[in-house]
């Protein structure tokens, strides 16, 4: 029976990772990777599950304020000896056995504005879990993004270590050549390989750094991989590019303080702060409701259960909290310093939103600058590596000199590399912190 059970594990194991497999895409570009996350990232999930949730808070609010019915029985038996009885009556069954059946309909009319103010609330609570969805949801394309780009940077920064190792690997080869020819002596021979040998850790670094990032947007858009797999194998199509798109610091700290989800929640938590405190004061008012009922019970002098009498009734009900120990007193005072807290937190949030925007800004222009500064670089780098060679294979020429411009022409190719990068991410950034990210609702 257990080698049963464990055939029956192992081949279900095994269709679950052929499942997987299946389901895991071989590549992905950024549209795609945004379209899963916003598909399965968990967070975004949990966000919209909080919203089904507030959502059941308005629904219970709202119930004080609809009518209620209940209906209502009993049976009991009870020891004739305690019976309340004039001498010259005898117990009955009926009074021994009493049972009655009643349904009631009834009414809040006034509640001293508590149940409005707990329905505005909800109703409020409601909107803040579907701007923290949106907030999520801008929260994630951004880390999709920066995400994406990290990896396009890591595979760049590979082509041109792996590009850098090749010219050194050739470097020596010929280098070798010459040393054999007895053209150069062994001390060239020697610093080729050694300059060969210095390059291939950033190589192998910048591979496991690509390795990593690869690994970290796969969890951030929930995609599982076969537990057998070591590292994923999705490759992520795209490209570094730079696309101008001018910007200014005052449009973009106008649409922030108008778009950002965050300034949102924080007014509707002054608001909800405030029905707080109206809830609060109506703990020392008067409650009033209206009910009318039916009812069916036992004759209690009869001996035949099936004796009854029934009837209607209809009335009001008002109960009045005269003293409660300053209870509702403590309850108000709570309610109004959260809702001062609240206060702080929309000013204070406000003045964060204004920081962003403006390290995003100076992120951004940070990042025009190097894109510029870089323009000619590489170009340049490339015809000073070349006539280093040249000149070194004519003789007039040193290895050294060959060494420097390969030096100088790899951090010139990772320096654009990483300039377009920043730009991307800055762009990213400016989309988020101003609100620009196209907001989801569920």
């Amino acid at each position: 029976m257990k080698s049963f059970l464990a055939v029956c594990l192992t081949a279900f194991t095994v269709s679950l990772h052929a499942a997987v497999t299946t389901n895991q895409p071989s590549s992905l570009t950024l549209q795609q990777s945004l379209d899963l996350a916003l598909k399965q990232n968990p967070q975004i999930l949990k966000a919209k599950e909080e919203i089904r949730h507030t959502y059941g808070i308005i629904v219970e609010a709202r119930a004080a304020a609809l009518p209620q019915v209940t209906a209502s029985g009993q049976y009991g038996h009870e020891d004739k000896r305690n019976l309340d009885l004039p001498p010259q009556l005898k117990p009955t069954d009926n009074l021994q056995n009493p049972w009655l059946a009643q349904i009631e309909v009834s009414q809040l009319v006034y509640s001293g504005g508590r149940v409005n103010a707990a329905i505005r609330a909800a109703k409020l609570t409601d909107q803040i879990a579907v701007l923290t969805f949106q907030r999520v949801v801008a929260d994630t394309i951004l880390a999709v993004r920066r995400n994406f780009y990290q990896i396009l940077l890591d595979q760049q920064i590979v082509t041109v270590r792996e590009e850098s190792v090749k010219l050194l690997q050739r470097q020596l080869e010929d280098t070798q050549h010459r040393f054999d020819a007895g053209a150069v002596p062994k001390f060239n021979v020697l610093r080729a390989e050694v300059e060969l040998a210095n390059a291939k850790p950033s190589l192998i670094r910048a591979q496991n750094d690509l390795r990593l990032a690869r690994e970290s947007l796969v969890k951030l858009i929930a995609i599982d991989s076969p537990h057998t797999q070591a590292f994923t194998k999705i490759t992520f199509d795209g490209k570094l590019l730079y696309e101008h798109r001018p910007c200014d610091l005052t449009v973009s700290l106008t649409e922030a303080l108008k778009l950002r989800t965050e300034l949102q929640q924080a007014d509707k938590q002054v608001l909800l702060a405030a029905e707080t405190i109206k809830n609060a004061q109506a703990g020392n008012k008067p409650e009033l409701s209206l009910f009318a009922n039916y009812g069916i019970h036992d004759y209690s002098y009869g001996n035949d259960i099936d004796q009854t009498h029934n009837g209607w009734m209809i009335g009001a009900r008002a109960t009045w909290n005269l003293f409660d120990g300053m209870a509702t007193r403590g309850r108000v005072t709570q309610a109004r310093a959260q809702r001062e807290q609240a206060a702080y937190d929309f000013a204070d949030a406000q003045r964060s939103i204004e920081l962003e925007v403006r390290q995003a800004y100076a992120d951004y222009l940070q990042a025009l600058e190097l894109i510029e500064a870089q323009k000619k670089t590489v170009e340049q780098a490339d015809e000073s590596l070349r006539l280093a060679e040249a000149r070194f294979r004519a003789g007039s020429g040193t290895q050294l000199e060959v060494f420097s411009a390969q030096t100088a022409l790899t951090e010139a190719r990772s320096n654009e590399i990483q300039a377009l990068y920043s730009y991307n991410v800055a762009i990213a950034n400016l989309d988020r912190v101003t609100g620009r990210t196209v907001k989801s609702t569920p």
